[in-house]
């Protein structure tokens, strides 16, 4: 099982006391063998965060602070290069952007999203999932750490989907989709 675990992207929430008013800190971390290009993408009358794509190289992790009433998702993207025009692209969860950064494009399909809605619910609570319903494409867990009230846990699709896929729902690709 430890192999396993070691191959998950994570997603971490950190609720957090900023300047007297409630807000969230997200730790994007790269447990899996390969490159992941983390997207990001804030909910309509939302403002963006600090960055809306970025590379994790196996074992990195990157920190983003979200304001307490943000609403927005998550994706990892894999299979990712620049070409001589020096147009970025990704084989999974690309955002159309042409860029590492996805400045308000969504994931192509397929991609598994991490959905969170800050201070959105009664009495403020956080919202947060982690959604198939555009296919999936990577391993993800969302573990809630810290916060004041309620009883958060981890949730999310820990299995590597892509193994046990029919063939027939696969997307085709010269190379391995863990990018291997």
């Amino acid at each position: 099982m430890a192999g396993f675990m070691t191959r998950l992207f994570v997603l971490v929430l950190v609720s957090s006391l900023f300047q007297e008013c409630l807000a969230a800190t997200f730790t994007l971390a790269n447990n899996c063998d390969y490159t992941v290009w983390p997207g990001v993408l804030s909910s309509a009358g939302d403002a963006a965060l600090a960055t809306t794509g970025f590379a994790l190289e196996t074992g990195q992790s990157k920190s983003l602070d979200a304001p307490a009433t943000w609403s927005g998702r998550f994706w990892g993207r894999n299979l990712c290069s620049t070409d001589s025009a020096g147009r970025f692209s990704c084989g999974t969860g690309d955002c159309g952007s042409g860029d590492v950064e996805c400045s308000g494009g969504g994931a192509a399909p397929p991609a598994t999203l991490a959905e969170f809605t800050l201070g959105g619910g009664g009495g403020g609570m956080d919202y947060y999932d982690v959604s198939l319903v555009d296919g999936y494409n990577l391993p993800m867990l969302v573990a809630p750490q810290g916060g004041s009230s309620g009883d958060c846990g981890s949730t999310g699709c820990v299995m590597d989907l892509n193994g046990v896929c029919p063939s027939d729902l696969k997307v085709a690709s010269a190379v391995d989709r863990r990018g291997r």
